[in-house]
């Protein structure tokens, strides 16, 4: 099934709501957020909002087309149903982060000051 989605465009032009279709034409859902590593300029991927499962993760490899009025994924709607939802995704990605274990620590440490006063 070819669908009508309009010309190719930038993934940081992507809005929010634009439909996401399977590569077998079925629509699993509407985009949420689209991820990216904004230092290196690189798509990471999308999260997708769907009807009954909730929030999916969509890595950049699984996007085979961004348009105007659709995505297209290289997957089907069954493979779709499989992927994890974001913040398993999210959580493994900055989980050994530098930053975010600093934070961490530093955090606490205000704590323990706090309480300690």
């Amino acid at each position: 099934m070819d669908f009508d989605d309009g010309a190719a465009i930038s993934y940081k032009a992507l809005a929010r709501g634009t439909p996401v279709r399977s590569s077998d034409g079925v629509e699993v859902g509407r985009v949420r957020r689209v991820l990216d590593n904004a230092r290196e300029n690189i798509f990471d991927g999308i999260v997708v909002e769907t009807p009954k499962q909730g929030q999916r993760f969509v890595d950049a490899p699984e996007v085979e087309r961004v348009a105007e009025r659709g995505v297209t994924l290289t997957i089907t709607a069954e493979e779709f149903a499989e992927l994890p939802a974001p913040t398993s995704v999210m959580k493994q990605r900055f989980e050994h982060n530098t930053l975010v274990r600093r934070t961490r620590r530093a955090g606490r440490n205000l704590k323990r000051r706090w309480d300690n006063r």
